[in-house]
């Protein structure tokens, strides 16, 4: 996580999901193991959405999609999005 934030801060990325999802977890990778995942809610935050500094006001809308993790042959990743109007 120090190295990630070290790389976001030399690069002057921002975080687009996090600007806007300000409060709580941000997963988007769960264990493939744990058929609870949902219940117990214990992820990883394995996808971003950055974007430089000239461009990330124009980011808007973004989400992680959750309900992905449920189907019957899910990836261990959610897809992640944000739009932007450039």
């Amino acid at each position: 996580v120090e190295s990630l934030a070290e790389v976001q801060a030399a690069g002057g990325w921002v975080d687009i999901t996090r600007k806007d999802i300000p409060e709580g977890n941000l997963f988007s990778g769960w264990s493939s193991r744990s058929p609870d995942w949902a219940t117990v809610d214990k992820g990883r935050r394995l996808d971003h959405v950055w974007a430089t500094p000239d461009i990330a006001a124009a980011g808007h809308g973004s989400r992680v999609l959750r309900d992905v993790r449920g189907w019957e042959q899910p990836s261990d990743h959610a897809p992640v999005f944000a739009s932007f109007d450039l």
